[in-house]
């Protein structure tokens, strides 16, 4: 059936009318529906062996024109609709953003959902299926308020599927109710799937900002993602969170192996579990004791998922390697207690080294530990990241499993970092090289043919232009934030915190507001633009953002300074907004404190649309300095070697970095009688003292020499020629960080799918 006549059935099913006569919302829904059938009828790979990706999060972002895309419907819905008088991008407007996911982790299992399914690798996602999402951001007097994000609507991309799980918890068992959603594959017919658990009767929305019953676990489990943990309450519903993802998740693979016609012994031949971050943890001794209850000794259920699960490390942070109070467990899964103790009495007879222990002196539960164990490989998601687990934060693991340790340098999905959220440089890159990097974006390596034509830079500087263009126009219709297309973009798009350098973006900001206001102008106008969200009880990221937005204001309501500088902080940042900020952002900031970055995916997506790197050499920008060559990056601040020696020696002193003549004044500033005016003096005064004093993540030690690189950055922008060289060698190197080709190399290494 023709795709015009299918969308006349759906409208006249649902609304009793034609296309022509449908509102956009209409033709929204029906559009939804007319893809999401498409998707769920295709066949799912077939292997001997199938993945499960389990993570907290999902970051999908809208997916309407994304799965269009993936069907090789897009073209066609888009010249439908204009047939009709209707703009794509109208309707998807009405979309919203499932709330999946927050930053980079649950970014990259989208991208990886996508690339298995593009990939035709048997593969399906399982998480959770939260109702309002981490938080919807808004901005009240320069301050971060943080409110429920509902998206669920009547119809939306899941789709029921009958399967229910009983969990038990200590407290009483909840019911898990599994949602589909399809992911289909780009060009093979084929669809994934990605399992989101929800309970039975999720709670109504009764509550004010995000403030709900912690304690009501039956209802409010899958309410919020990474529900508040500064109280006991909030630190045990994420308990609760975790081992109802991993057990609802590892009753439907023992369900789905039964039904593939494989018994229990045969797991690990035919089933690999990818433990994302440190939150599914709980999937391997919860399998095991589902093995056991179904008759298998414990030796061989040990054996089973030892040879089942595999662990990916997402950070160098030890905060963020998750340490449960056995306690805890007690209380929400003490079926799971036994098994995690013997668990680790077998790791302390073999290894009695304390550091590696599962279960420490005070009786808490170390998940990666437990992870690297008992899974059979172990990856970091970056070359330096994964040299630093090896030889610092993991090495008395490293010592004693060295054949479990991998690389998989992160990647994303071009089809909707390049093709969907910047057709006009797609096109571009048609012209110039055809289409083939679609498929392979090792070819846009092609593109290095063409740095010295001359037609080919000043179409991709027109392209650029055309993305500041378009961001100036959203950012006026959702902020009434007026920016001048002209100055350079200078764009930091990351989650908020401390480590990120947000703080140091901001010094940068006041040293030039102080410039300009002693009559020192600049060459040309600079725009910074912040995008990010802080944790609700991470005081101090919160502390940066009411410093950005009180800059913000500063600096607008300055007639001196406004024409040479603006700052804009987009209000509750999501993928909506990072496919209008990438395609405008000449310089992008990656300026994290060298070894604290794991990898960063921000990177390679604004590296792929043109944007050049200002950064230190940290995470994944190590390996696009590789690639792109000095003269087409802007690297600057200390190494990973020399930081990791700081804190080994407890050597740093902020107070010393503090009094250098560069830096007191733009650090004092923060507590000027201009911004005190503007701002709360409470959150600047704490945020003046922590950073003279404190500085945990040396912004101090670096903010000189990143005030010099990006002072060089910004002036050799004004050479257009050289600039869209840099770009072009940019975009044409780029293509090796393809969740493509992450996957690829998860196969290879790890996974043996096919």
């Amino acid at each position: 059936m023709q795709l015009k006549e299918r969308l006349f059935q759906l409208t006249q099913a649902h609304f009793g009318r034609s296309p022509d006569q449908c509102d956009d919302g209409q033709l929204y829904e029906a559009l939804l529906l007319l893809a999401r059938d498409i998707a769920v009828r295709r066949s799912a790979p077939e292997g001997e062996r199938k993945l499960y990706y389990f993570s907290a999060e999902f970051l999908t972002g809208k997916l309407l024109s994304n799965n269009l895309l993936a069907l090789g419907l897009y073209d066609q819905v888009k010249q439908l609709l204009a047939d009709l008088g209707r703009e794509l991008e109208a309707i998807e407007s009405l979309e919203p953003e499932p709330s999946l996911g927050n930053g980079g982790l649950g970014r990259l299992a989208a991208c990886f959902l996508d690339s298995i399914s593009a990939l035709g690798l048997p593969g399906d996602g399982v998480g959770l299926n939260y109702h309002y999402g981490l938080f919807r951001q808004v901005f009240k007097n320069h301050k971060q308020v943080e409110l429920p994000d509902p998206w669920l609507e009547k119809d939306s991309w899941l789709i029921p599927t009958g399967r229910e799980f009983t969990v038990p918890f200590g407290t009483g068992a909840v019911k898990a109710v599994c949602w589909d959603m399809a992911v289909p594959g780009a060009g093979n017919g084929l669809s994934n799937r990605l399992h989101l658990f929800d309970v039975e009767e999720p709670a109504p929305q009764p509550w004010v900002g995000i403030d709900f019953d912690k304690g009501d676990v039956a209802h409010c489990l899958t309410s919020f993602l990474y529900p508040d943990d500064s109280d006991e309450k909030g630190r045990l519903l994420r308990v609760y969170q975790q081992y109802f993802l991993v057990s609802a998740g590892a009753q439907l693979i023992l369900q789905e192996l039964e039904e593939r016609g494989y018994p229990l012994d045969s797991l690990a031949d035919h089933v690999v579990v990818q433990i994302n971050d440190t939150h599914p943890s709980m999937v391997i001794p919860e399998l095991i004791r589902l093995l056991t209850g179904r008759g298998m000794s414990l030796n061989q259920s040990i054996s089973q998922v030892s040879r089942t699960c595999a662990y990916t490390n997402h950070t160098i942070l030890a905060e963020a390697l998750e340490k449960w109070p056995m306690s805890y467990l007690e209380k929400v899964a003490p079926q799971l207690v036994p098994i995690i103790r013997e668990l680790d009495r077998r790791v302390k007879e073999a290894h009695p080294d304390p550091r590696v222990a599962i279960v420490d002196e005070s009786d808490r539960v170390h998940m990666a530990h437990m992870d690297i164990h008992y899974g059979f490989s172990v990856n970091g998601v970056a070359t330096l990241h994964t040299e630093i687990l090896k030889t610092s934060e993991l090495k008395p693991f490293y010592d004693i499993y060295p054949g479990k340790f991998h690389n998989k340098t992160n990647g994303v999905t071009f089809r909707r970092w390049l093709e969907g959220c910047n057709p006009a440089l797609a096109t571009l890159i048609d012209g110039c090289i055809g289409p083939d990097w679609r498929r392979d974006t090792a070819k846009l390596e092609g593109l290095t043919a063409f740095t010295e034509d001359s037609s080919v830079l000043e179409q991709l500087l027109a392209v650029k232009q055309a993305g500041k263009d378009a961001l100036c126009r959203t950012l006026w219709r959702r902020q009434g934030i007026e920016l001048d297309p002209q100055s350079v973009f200078d764009i930091q798009i990351k989650r908020l915190h401390e480590y990120k350098r947000q703080q140091m973006n901001a010094l940068y900001i006041i040293r030039k507001y102080l410039e300009i206001k002693a009559g020192r102008l600049p060459e040309r106008p600079v725009t910074v633009i912040f995008g990010a969200k802080a944790a609700p009880a991470y005081i101090m990221a919160k502390h940066i953002i009411h410093l950005i937005l009180c800059l913000q204001q500063l600096i607008e309501s300055d007639p001196q300074v406004r024409p040479w500088l603006r700052v804009a902080m987009v209000e509750n940042y999501n993928v909506t907004w990072a496919q209008a900020l990438i395609p405008a952002c000449d310089i992008s900031e990656q300026i994290s404190l060298a070894s604290k970055e794991a990898s960063g995916t921000g990177n390679m997506k604004l590296m792929a649309n043109g944007a050049i790197t200002l950064g230190t050499l940290d995470g994944a920008n190590v390996e696009i300095a590789q690639l792109v060559g000095p003269e087409n990056i802007y690297t600057f601040g200390a190494s990973s070697d020399q930081v990791m020696e700081l804190y080994a020696q407890d050597s740093y002193r902020a107070l010393d970095l503090y009094h250098r003549p560069e830096v007191e004044p733009l650090v004092d500033f923060l507590v000027s009688p201009e911004l005190l005016k503007v701002g709360d003096p409470a959150c600047l005064s704490a945020l003046w003292r922590d950073m003279k004093t404190k500085d945990w993540f040396m912004a101090l030690l670096d903010v000189e020499d990143y005030i010099a690189a990006k002072e060089r950055c910004i002036r050799d922008y004004g050479d257009r020629t050289a600039w869209a060289k840099k770009m072009l060698v940019n975009i044409a190197k780029s293509g090796y960080f393809s969740s493509d080709r992450t996957i690829a190399q998860y196969n290879e290494d790890i996974w043996h799918l096919k």
